[in-house]
């Protein structure tokens, strides 16, 4: 990919330039953090919209919590007298053990996180959510350490994922039924050809479509790059897949498409990039702090956010959010609010992910586009927050902060 993306004044050249040697480095060495690594998700929440047909059986689908007994106390919902002092026996530690080989999610986690959680686990909401958010009080719901679950292909594919993005174009783009997105397996006949549509539609529909087409480019090319090439003697073997990326993104094996779904890629890239720099004054207060217990940990944290924070500040292309919404203010609300819910579908969609380890990364890349869309509509809040004092205007949860920094980072 080369040039000027469309809808913003920026060349893909720049922004290969920037994260590779500005962000990048930072970002992945921000996701090793305590603060980062665990992400609070119910897997268990039931598809809203279909009688959930599609369960992946596949092994490296397969989520598997360890026994409740292994859970660090201060996770469950940071009350302490829930627990049982039930004795762990080497039966339930086998089959934790095995499960993590198996590839399950792992939710095993360390004891000096477990003050963590206690803290984490105060409940704050909020109504200018973009996404459907998990309750974190629900039994359900568990902390997934992110480093111990990597995104990458687990072989779930096939009709119950495409029905899962198509129920994303098809409903939820601002799309008419007679237009069909290209190379969409399960459109009838062509109708009104999309780009023509797409050309039409004023900048905000357009930009909500490319950002989906883009967290889909984003999601296949996760998988194409941690692949599973070969398991032999149980022993798997993961990698880039290069047969697969061409499949997904090669112009001549998809008709011309495969180029504009990069630079989709790209423009997601520069909208979350955009939230990041906004929200710094957010984090600049003393008042926020990342806090896991460990302080000196935590300062470091604070140090390199900040530190990402003034390098996307030193980006000079950014994607100018200004432009939307700007009509008369009523539209622009009605606008806004139909933006929001679209988007709180589509995280809802994500509970009819049919596999458990693609449904937490689902979940928790929307999130974190969800979080970015919050903040981009939320300007004049974030420049009136008082320094010393939490804000009622505008409020981030520990949740949409790791979503944020991770869906970033991926």
């Amino acid at each position: 990919l080369t040039g000027v993306l469309d809808d913003c004044l920026c060349d893909i050249e720049s922004i290969d330039d920037f994260n590779t040697f500005k962000i990048f480095p930072k970002i992945q060495k921000l996701q090793e953090r305590d603060y980062f690594r665990y992400y609070k998700v119910n897997l268990k929440r039931p598809c809203p919209f279909w009688a959930d047909d599609g369960h992946c059986s596949i092994k490296d689908c397969h989520v598997e919590p360890c026994p409740e007994s292994k859970i660090p106390v201060g996770i469950k919902a940071g009350s302490s007298n829930k627990y049982s002092k039930a004795a762990n026996n080497s039966k339930e530690l086998e089959d934790c053990e095995q499960a993590n080989k198996l590839g399950a999610v792992n939710s095993t986690l360390s004891n000096q996180s477990k003050e963590a959680f206690i803290d984490w686990a105060r409940y704050d909401d909020s109504q200018d959510h973009f996404c459907e958010l998990d309750d974190e009080r629900s039994p359900d719901a568990q902390y997934v350490d992110l480093l111990l679950n990597p995104e990458r292909y687990t072989g779930y594919k096939g009709p119950s994922a495409w029905r899962v993005w198509n129920s994303i174009y098809e409903e939820n783009c601002f799309k008419p039924r007679s237009v069909y997105r290209p190379l969409n397996p399960l459109a009838p006949s062509r109708g009104e050809s999309f780009y023509t549509w797409l050309e039409g539609l004023c900048l905000e529909k357009r930009v909500f479509y490319k950002l989906i087409s883009g967290l889909h480019a984003s999601i296949n090319l996760h998988l194409c790059a941690n692949y599973l090439l070969e398991e032999t003697w149980g022993k798997p073997r993961w990698g880039p897949n290069v047969k697969e990326f061409t499949r997904r993104f090669d112009p001549s094996e998809t008709k011309g498409e495969g180029p504009r779904r990069l630079k989709n890629l790209y423009f997601l890239y520069l909208i979350e990039l955009r939230a990041l720099s906004k929200v710094a004054p957010y984090f600049e207060r003393a008042v926020v702090d990342l806090y896991t217990g460990n302080g000196h940990e935590d300062a470091e944290s604070k140090a390199l956010l900040l530190d990402i924070f003034r390098d996307t500040k030193s980006f000079h292309m950014h994607f100018d959010e200004k432009s939307m919404f700007a009509g008369d203010k009523k539209g622009a609300k009605s606008l806004k609010e139909e933006f929001r819910l679209h988007f709180k579908n589509i995280s809802r969609i994500m509970d009819c992910v049919g596999c458990d380890k693609c449904r937490l990364w689902g979940k928790l890349q929307t999130q974190g586009l969800g979080t970015a869309l919050k903040i981009l509509f939320s300007e004049k809040e974030i420049q009136s927050l008082p320094e010393n004092s939490p804000s009622k205007g505008f409020q981030l949860t520990r949740q949409e902060i790791v979503a944020l920094v991770n869906a970033f980072g991926r």
